[in-house]
């Protein structure tokens, strides 16, 4: 490749010097210049396919590691689940005895999901008024709100997780039903008039 590539620079040189003034001598300057190209093409092409293999490997291997730890991930899922329930439980306002309790449940709870976190396990639990995405969360119900739009998560029931990127448990929550929201009460902007009924004010 590099003999090719001197000659290529050569002939380059002797045509700019006006050496190859014969237009039959460039047929090798041509056909060097046609297998450079080639050399080229296959040049790129090998990496194009060395990067594809790298993208499955790692996509097998993140696959291969989800595999491994999912099923042991879910039989820790109700452990997490009882710790947050013993937390829920626990007295606001307590004597110094169950306060240590309390502290010593709340830093095992945090303990438990730093090691989720560190490996790939993370927990899905959406505020009132997120949007309500069907691939982690789970509708159980239908409440009506004045405060959260229809559609959205109004409340988180169970904690749900996802592992790299894929649904372990989905989080259970309760969904806002149609036509919530600040003017979920009155959809059609009526307004009451002087005698006590009502007028549509988008008329």
């Amino acid at each position: 490749m590099n003999d090719l590539e001197a000659q290529l620079d050569e002939a380059l040189a002797n045509a700019e010097a006006g050496l190859d003034a014969d237009s039959s001598d460039l047929g090798p300057l041509d056909t060097m210049i046609a297998e450079r190209d080639e050399w080229k093409d296959r040049a790129m092409r090998a990496a194009a396919e060395a990067d594809n293999v790298r993208r499955r490997t790692e996509t097998q291997m993140n696959d291969a590691r989800a595999f491994a730890i999912q099923r042991f991930a879910k039989d820790l899922l109700g452990v997490a689940d009882n710790l947050e329930r013993a937390l829920m439980a626990a007295p606001k306002n307590a004597d110094a005895g169950e306060a240590g309790l309390v502290t010593g449940l709340e830093l095992t709870q945090k303990s438990l999901l730093q090691a989720f976190e560190t490996n790939g396990l993370k927990r899905v639990a959406p505020g009132p008024g997120d949007t309500f995405d069907p691939h982690l969360h789970q509708a159980m119900m239908e409440q009506p709100s004045a405060e959260v739009p229809g559609g959205s998560v109004l409340q988180t029931m169970q904690a749900g997780y996802e592992l790299f990127g894929r649904t372990v448990r989905p989080a259970m929550v309760v969904v806002a039903a149609k036509g919530s929201g600040p003017q979920g009460a009155n959809p059609y902007g009526s307004a009451p008039d002087a005698n006590g009924g009502t007028f549509d004010g988008k008329a």
